[in-house]
């Protein structure tokens, strides 16, 4: 195993990483940026309005994209066990 195939497969898990986590994440940013707009509109300055809204935004993405994101893992984890044999040579 040499550097090459370490930093391809680090970035490979890397890639994965963000695919991942981006519907739970772009659910909050985008609930967030709502609410901050709401609360500009009317002034309401209260710091915890989002945090439910985004809780909540969150478990609906990972439930909508679950089966994709379990696909996902399924795919690179069956990938990387087939890989052994190449990468202990």
């Amino acid at each position: 195993m040499n550097e090459e195939t370490i930093l391809e497969l680090a970035a490979r898990t890397t890639w994965l990483s963000v695919q991942i986590a981006a519907p739970a994440l772009i659910a909050a940013l985008v609930v967030g940026l709502v609410i901050s707009i709401f609360q500009a509109a009317t002034q309401i300055n209260e710091q915890t309005m989002s945090f439910i809204p985004k809780i909540l935004a969150m478990v609906l993405a990972l439930v909508i994209c679950g089966p994709w994101i379990i696909q996902k893992m399924m795919s690179f984890t069956i990938t990387l066990i087939q890989e052994i044999p190449t990468l202990a040579h």
